[in-house]
């Protein structure tokens, strides 16, 4: 469970985490200005004055051109938005529902000196080994997302299990990594966990059974960035009882 935790906290702090996300902006095929300058298309929050101008293609490819300077182009990576580092920032082509935005990364190293995360005590029984049941067919499900819009996933199964006396069926609502990634919230939101929900990996699929250790539970990305579209917990996932697990509001 340390390990993990001590992975969870570099990959916030990271270049690319979510601890330095300053700005989202939706784009439209064609160029913008953009910098940090009143007066360019797009305003940001910091960097330089004058960045250029960012042509967006209809194919999804952008490039940046800096006055006086050959253009620099946007670099696909596997699994992770086309991006550039530029001026002291990460600039990234982050798509939703196949509308792309200009999503912006603040490089300089204030974000390590962030506090850490803070949890619940760990607690074994909330390891639990729930059942990883097959649904008869396989139902398209919608997922809320903080900005109003929504996400649609294809469920296949649900963790099932009880707690004092309440059936659960948890929905997976994606896959990362090839394991299942549940959202969900419980009765903490209220003061101790994060307001909109939590996120959870399962493991150890197998003999019709999976493990949901809620002692790894960890926030959403919006729980450190406004900046950052997260989905929101479908309603079989909103549960009546507090799982005193995990990691806690920051």
């Amino acid at each position: 469970l340390q390990s993990l935790r001590a992975a969870r906290l570099a990959e916030l702090t990271a270049d690319d985490g979510w601890l330095n996300l300053i700005d989202r902006v939706e784009l439209a095929p064609g160029s913008v200005t953009v910098g940090s300058a009143a007066g360019n298309d797009i305003v940001l929050k910091a960097g330089p004055a004058h960045l250029g101008a960012l042509r967006l293609e209809a194919s999804g490819a952008a490039r940046l051109f800096p006055e006086g300077a050959a253009p620099l182009a946007f670099q696909p990576l596997p699994e992770k938005p086309p991006r550039l580092v530029v001026g002291g920032l990460l600039l990234e082509i982050h798509s939703v529902e196949g509308k792309p935005a200009l999503r912006v990364r603040d490089l300089t190293p204030e974000r390590r000196a962030f506090a850490g995360l803070r949890y619940f005590p760990t607690d074994p029984g909330w390891r639990i080994r729930a059942d990883w049941v097959a649904l008869k067919a396989p139902q398209r499900l919608a997922v809320d997302m903080v900005n109003g819009a929504a996400d649609f996933v294809t469920q296949t199964h649900s963790a099932e299990f009880v707690h004092d006396g309440v059936p659960v069926a948890l929905v997976p609502t994606h896959v990362k990594a090839g394991r299942p990634m549940f959202v969900f919230r419980d009765l903490t939101s209220r003061d101790l966990s994060y307001v909109a929900s939590r996120f959870l990996y399962g493991s150890e699929i197998a003999d019709g059974q999976i493990t949901l250790d809620f002692n790894t539970a960890f926030n959403p990305p919006c729980a450190f960035t406004e900046y950052a579209i997260c989905p929101l917990p479908p309603r079989p996932n909103i549960l009546p009882f507090r799982v005193e697990a995990g990691e806690l509001r920051p």
